[in-house]
């Protein structure tokens, strides 16, 4: 799968430059608009064998089961051909084709069920022209051109295809982003960021920023980073922890991890890490405290 930049390059080309990339000339538009005078009596025909097809295939029965829905898409189908038998290729075509891709991923329809149709299709393509008289020389070469446009739409749509489905993914990466670092303001002055799973470079940047934001919100004094969840604690995780007290620190807010537990507190001297400069505990309780008394206040249990 091509990176999301590469995909929305590909995708931003003009109708011009995409023909050039895959080698389509106007003999092959003039081959295809030419076919569509045999291809256009035989399409019901050919739709209808495709949905024979596709009734096969296990998709059928998750996407198509309602009436309804069969025979819009059926329409559809229609116009998709009828469009691309017109041998008509402008941005207004290939914007038309992103429109399919965009629906295959609202849809969720898998990608190896959309190659397999379109190499049907190809295959009914190549039947009506065998079929139809045509001098063997002319058949060869118009399916050569149907498969250069068949090819491109292929790319299109799974490209916006791809690209849609990177955006969502993407959206719902920074989602759980934003939920795994609920920095919360439990007191005047005292934030608090229970961290459970694993931290990597990414999810201590995502912290960071959510935490330093959280500081300039509310003004916070004290920062409680809560690791007691934390299973793994390695040399990469431990500078990650220290950068972050290290930037409170420069908006006014110290720093308090808590949840060090004896073996963290092991593997951290065992690798030689410099934490002097930064507040800890063994247990959030304790951190509660201490957070208490930078701030002049005390914590005592009710009778």
């Amino acid at each position: 799968m091509q990176s999301l930049n590469s995909s929305n390059k590909f995708l931003h080309q003009n109708a011009t430059l995409l023909c050039e990339q895959y080698g389509i000339t106007p003999h092959d538009l003039a081959r295809i608009q030419a076919f569509a005078a045999v291809v256009e009596p035989k399409m019901d025909e050919m739709v209808d064998s495709w949905y024979d097809w596709l009734k096969t295939q296990p998709e059928f029965a998750e996407y198509f089961t309602e009436q309804d829905t069969l025979t819009r898409v059926q329409g559809l189908q229609h116009s998709y051909w009828q469009l691309f038998m017109s041998g008509s290729v402008d941005d207004a075509y290939v914007s038309r084709r992103r429109r399919v891709g965009e629906a295959h991923a609202r849809i969720g329809l898998p990608l190896n069920t959309y190659f397999a149709g379109m190499n049907r299709f190809l295959e009914c393509f190549r039947d009506v022209a065998e079929a139809s008289g045509m001098a063997a020389e002319e058949v060869v070469a118009t399916q050569h051109s149907v498969a250069k446009l068949l090819h491109l739409d292929t790319a299109i749509v799974v490209e916006t295809y791809n690209t849609m489905m990177d955006e969502t993914l993407t959206a719902q990466s920074r989602s759980l982003l934003e939920m795994s670092t609920p920095v919360t303001n439990i007191w005047d002055g005292i934030l608090l960021l229970p961290v459970v799973g694993l931290i990597d470079s990414r999810r201590a940047r995502d912290i960071m920023n959510a935490t330093l934001e959280k500081i300039e919100e509310s003004q916070a004094r004290v920062f409680i980073l809560d690791i007691s969840g934390v299973g793994v604690v390695d040399t990469a995780v431990a500078n990650h922890l220290i950068k972050i007290c290290r930037a409170t620190r420069l908006m006014g807010c110290e720093s308090i991890i808590s949840g060090i537990s004896p073996a963290i507190a092991q593997t951290v001297v065992e690798l030689g890490i410099d934490a002097e400069d930064v507040q800890s505990t063994a247990t959030m309780k304790d951190a509660l405290a201490s957070a208490a008394r930078q701030l002049g206040m005390e914590i005592s249990e009710l009778d």
